[in-house]
């Protein structure tokens, strides 16, 4: 009988306690792409976090400091630092997800962002079911 009544008042105060929240390890700072050809600024941008390119690296497409394969013919001219990449990445408890904006092809993909256990950073894009995972690690 005590395990049944514990139980009861346990589940009637447990309502009382909405179950806290998890939020997904942080990806603020600066990365290096996979490819070794940006530093990426991730920061708060609202309730959400955002990414752009702060730099160009040696290993960058040498001369193309612009967007030229945007799909959009209209936004080929912006530049590639400052361009942003992360789009509203919105906080989902184990990670970060939203859109994620790859110059290289001028495309927009879902994408999912985490930490790794080593402190670098998973980033997955998305197009439909097509996926692909890259690793950024920490710019120094």
């Amino acid at each position: 009988m005590r395990i049944a009544a514990f139980l009861s008042v346990f589940f009637a105060t447990s309502a009382l306690f909405p179950a806290m929240a998890q939020a997904a390890e942080p990806v603020l700072g600066r990365w290096v792409t996979q490819n070794q050809k940006a530093v990426v600024e991730i920061a708060p941008c609202g309730s959400a976090v955002c990414g752009h390119i702060v730099k160009l690296l040696p290993k960058s497409d040498v001369g193309k400091t612009v967007d030229e394969r945007n799909s959009n013919p209209k936004l080929r001219r912006r530049p590639l630092v400052g361009l942003p990449i992360f789009l509203s990445m919105k906080d989902s408890g184990d990670d970060w997800r939203g859109r994620l904006y790859d110059p290289q092809y001028g495309n927009t993909y879902s994408s999912v962002v985490s930490r790794n256990p080593d402190g670098t950073l998973r980033v997955k894009g998305c197009y439909f079911i097509i996926c692909k995972t890259q690793t950024w690690k920490p710019a120094g």
